[in-house]
């Protein structure tokens, strides 16, 4: 028996296309603080939305267009910013996390939906994976011990992110209920 292989529908790359715009809107905006060369982006948070919206695999596949769309030199990260030199640099690694960071949330949200426990403990999952590349690769970049780089890359970062996932957890599931419709 030949099965036909399943392609995305226009509702999914439409809604697959928006995210991927929003994050290419929101990404740029950056607060530079001072004890660190990582901003506070929005871009976490456009991800976490996205994984609610369109779920682990699409979500995790705009995370990758994001991705391409900065590499080749749009300036779609933080600080209006692109290119090799970007995911190259001190930042490269959480870049790179947002990848993990979309898969593990978009697993959680996705598996376990309308689950506020498990979407919260995905999105805490997902972006401790995403430190965690950060942290590496900041502290390889930077000379620094991991101890360091947490100080550098991590901490600073916590609240925000914590509101980030509150945020995500409210506005996230009404989002997707009207992606769905």
């Amino acid at each position: 028996m030949v099965t036909k292989a399943k392609f995305l529908t226009t509702k999914q790359m439409v809604l697959i296309g928006m995210m991927t715009a929003l994050t290419c809107i929101l990404g740029p905006f950056s607060i530079p603080i001072p004890v660190s060369p990582v901003p506070i982006s929005f871009t976490n948070l456009v991800i976490y939305l996205s994984v609610y919206v369109l779920g682990m695999k699409h979500g995790t596949v705009s995370c990758v267009v994001y991705l391409l769309l900065g590499l080749v030199g749009l300036p779609v990260f933080s600080g209006f910013s692109g290119g090799v030199g970007k995911i190259a640099g001190p930042t490269g690694g959480y870049l790179i996390g947002f990848l993990f960071l979309a898969l593990i949330a978009g697993f959680f949200i996705e598996y376990f939906q309308g689950k506020l426990i498990f979407a919260v403990i995905g999105l805490i999952m997902g972006t401790a994976v995403c430190y965690l590349f950060g942290t590496i690769w900041l502290s390889a970049q930077m000379g620094l011990d991991f101890i360091a780089g947490l100080g550098v890359g991590v901490i600073p970062y916590l609240p925000g992110d914590a509101i980030k996932i509150v945020i995500a957890c409210v506005v996230g599931p009404k989002l997707r209920a009207a992606a769905r419709q």
